[in-house]
């Protein structure tokens, strides 16, 4: 039954997720939002709605500053057409004066790849982050590619059926949204002595 095989799957890719990566994106999330940065979320595809449903979510329920190129889609399609689809996130965050402050946050299936041509304007946004002296952060698919080689907090999800890997990307990074970063500023009002966080 392909339900049962979906769900074991699910399990065994939540059992094989690094959980200490986690809490250290976690951390890193919540060190970001103490100092004032934003934070800039880059992805293509599927991965784009990923990172809109990531602006509302940590805007909202975490109280960062957070955009996405994707959801310009004037700016986007402009650059796209005037100046290439591998420039967009590149010149964007020059645009946006990103700083040491911010950080880039990558949803992408395999993590671009030059070599083998694969999301190469994220490749070129994580060479401009990395000159701005920007952290980089990322929940990955397969092994990483080029977000896992430069990134300063990335996690993996562990690859259990390829015919899948979209899938397995997408539930982990909704369980990333939703549940570390408010679980550090449920800990943070706990210390003020508000005790009290919004509903989701």
């Amino acid at each position: 039954m392909h339900p049962k095989t979906f769900f074991d799957e699910v399990i065994r890719i939540a059992q094989s997720i690094d959980v200490t990566g986690i809490e250290n994106l976690a951390r890193e999330l919540a060190a970001l939002r103490e100092r004032g940065g934003r934070l800039f979320f880059l992805g293509v595809g599927g991965s784009a709605a990923n990172c809109s449903h990531a602006v509302n979510d940590f805007r909202k329920l975490c109280g960062i500053e957070a955009y996405t190129p994707v959801d310009n889609v004037a700016e986007l399609t402009a650059r796209a057409n005037d100046e290439g689809w591998e420039t967009v996130f590149a010149a964007w965050l020059k645009t946006s004066k990103a700083n040491k402050n911010d950080a880039v946050f990558v949803f992408s299936v395999g993590g671009g790849n030059l070599e083998k041509n694969v999301s190469a304007n994220i490749v070129a946004g994580l060479k401009e982050a990395k000159q701005r002296g920007m952290k980089v952060f990322g929940i990955v698919g397969r092994d990483g590619g080029y977000t896992k080689r430069v990134g300063d907090c990335v996690v993996v999800v562990p690859t259990v059926e390829p015919s899948r890997v979209t899938p397995a990307a997408r539930r982990i990074s909704e369980h990333h949204r939703h549940e570390p970063a408010r679980c550090h500023r449920r800990t943070a009002e706990d210390r003020d002595g508000r005790g009290h966080s919004p509903a989701s």
